[in-house]
């Protein structure tokens, strides 16, 4: 492993290559398995050699970033609830995922979270003091 700089963080990416079935290979509906979009997976290992050093600080302003984005979203979701029916927010529950690149994603509902190593972030309201 190549020296890295004390502060950065190692980031497993997925870089499992997906390969495609050819259009002349597809025979259509198969056994009630619709074809048209197939792709398989290789199967393999992760290994050192599938991680990439991120600096922190790159991750630190990505994640800044993206809460700040957040936050303006959480809001206006909260103003929203109460002028319409009144109600307040209270929790809400977001995954997200890291890429080699150290840009943090949102995961969407249609994603594997499961297999993706997803990072759970939840927020709740602070207690009235």
């Amino acid at each position: 492993m190549p020296d890295t700089p004390a502060d950065s963080i190692w980031i497993v990416t997925d870089d499992t290559p997906q390969i495609a079935i050819p259009d002349n290979n597809q025979g259509g509906n198969f056994r009630g398995i619709n074809r048209s979009d197939e792709t398989r997976e290789t199967t393999g290992s992760k290994g050192v050699t599938d991680a990439v050093p991120v600096p922190a600080q790159k991750l630190e302003k990505e994640m800044t970033k993206f809460l700040g984005v957040v936050g303006r979203l959480f809001n206006q979701a909260e103003q929203q609830a109460q002028v319409k029916s009144g109600m307040q927010l209270e929790e809400i529950e977001l995954s997200i995922e890291i890429s080699g690149e150290g840009e943090v994603k949102l995961i969407g509902s249609g994603a594997k979270a499961s297999g993706k190593g997803a990072i759970k972030l939840t927020f709740k309201r602070q207690a009235a003091k």
